[in-house]
């Protein structure tokens, strides 16, 4: 057995000590009769993607919203 391998067996009665090593960084594939079945590893928390109208209610735009400038200086010519 490799070493980051576990058996079912030892999987559940090692299971407290496994997620420690987990929450450590380290992944284990759990097997069944030497063969990989599942594989436990540390989660991930990449970025969370806001839902569409999540801020809804939150935010007032007002109706001169897209109105020119009037002080803003410079030609685009």
């Amino acid at each position: 057995m490799k070493a980051n391998e576990i058996g079912v067996f030892q999987a559940k009665r090692h299971l407290s000590e496994l997620l420690k090593k987990v929450r450590q960084g380290q992944s284990f594939f759990i097997t069944k009769r030497g063969q990989p079945v599942a594989e436990l590893r540390p989660v991930h928390h990449g970025e969370r993607h806001a839902r569409f109208g999540c801020d809804q209610g939150r935010l007032i735009i007002g109706a001169d919203f897209d109105a020119p400038v009037p002080d803003l200086k410079g030609d685009t010519k």
